[in-house]
């Protein structure tokens, strides 16, 4: 959670700038939710956390600004089409989700500012010059680095240590998500373990995928964050439960809506820091200036009840060392 005084860093002194001293006419802010439909509960929190920032920073939808926004659920063709719906209405700025989305907005677009939350290895993916001055029109807050792929193995394999299989859900299309699995198998023989790459495309595919991988025994999966994977969750879940797979997942709602175990940062106050950069660009500041905002702790949530009806027998030490724990 960003604290008072955090708050006050990310601000940089512009807090107590009147909006009385802006143009006249709103402000136009557009967001472009790659990974989440409209009614995806998860999607809305976001953008609640996104309002109530904005608000305290002084700023109204239908007053002083205007958001449109973009849903598109996880599908490659629409997050093309929105994104060039957004730069063609050249907002003052765009807030954008994950790597896919933020890729396409910077082919088509070099001079609007964009604000990028849930990106994956920042960095690595080409995405930013650097974390401390990014440069260009880009900046924002990243969840994970590459290396998280061989940390998610390793946790699974404390809490399944008969696992010596693993099946990787992840995006080609996205450079850090092809890194993470990278990763995942520069570990695997470490750990006793073979992997298998999924490259996800449609919700068909991954049950195709999983149902094919499961035919063997011990095998568990990973689900590297991708727009895709988030937007075909449900489903991802159903298959790892139908077929007794131990899976570890991103993001903390997973675990809640039934996944094992998630490993993975704070997603919601991200979205609290974009509001403040975002505003600190209204303001004048430029985004190459601003520095990319990296996750300082990871959350380890455990669902007890996912592994109870798994038929699956934790250590007991495992879930000691949980954040959080599901019964």
């Amino acid at each position: 959670m960003i604290r008072r005084r955090e708050f006050i860093t990310l601000l940089g002194g512009t807090a107590a700038w009147p909006l009385a001293a802006r143009a006249q006419q709103p402000r136009r802010i557009g967001v472009l939710m790659s990974a989440y439909s409209q009614t995806d509960r998860e999607g809305q929190a976001r953008i609640g956390a996104f309002l109530d920032t904005f608000q305290r920073l002084g700023w109204f939808d239908g007053r002083n600004v205007q958001i449109q926004y973009r849903w598109d659920a996880g599908d490659a063709d629409r997050i093309k089409a929105s994104a060039a719906e957004l730069v063609h209405s050249a907002p003052d700025v765009i807030v954008v989700v994950a790597g896919p989305a933020l890729v396409e907005l910077q082919r088509i677009t070099s001079m609007i500012p964009i604000v990028f939350t849930q990106v994956f290895d920042a960095v690595g993916g080409g995405l930013v010059a650097g974390l401390a001055r990014p440069g260009g029109n880009v900046t924002g807050f990243q969840n994970f680095e590459p290396a998280m792929g061989g940390k998610w193995l390793g946790v699974l394999k404390e809490a399944a240590p008969n696992l010596n299989r693993v099946a990787v859900l992840y995006g080609s299309d996205s450079a850090a998500s092809v890194a993470a699995v990278h990763a995942t198998e520069a570990v695997a023989p470490s750990l006793g373990f073979t992997v298998t790459a999924v490259d996800v495309h449609d919700g068909g595919e991954i049950e195709g995928a999983v149902a094919k991988f499961a035919d063997q025994p011990d095998g568990g999966l990973i689900v590297v964050p991708h727009p895709r994977t988030v937007a075909n969750r449900a489903s991802i879940i159903i298959l790892a439960a139908r077929h007794r797979l131990p899976a570890i997942y991103p993001f903390r709602y997973f675990a809640t809506e039934g996944g094992l175990m998630s490993y993975g940062a704070d997603q919601i106050d991200q979205w609290r820091g974009a509001a403040v950069y975002v505003d600190r660009i209204l303001r004048g500041e430029k985004p190459g200036e601003l520095p990319v905002q990296a996750p300082t702790k990871y959350e380890l949530v455990v669902n007890l009840r996912t592994a109870e009806a798994l038929g699956l027998n934790i250590p007991p030490a495992f879930p000691l060392r949980a954040d959080e724990v599901i019964e």
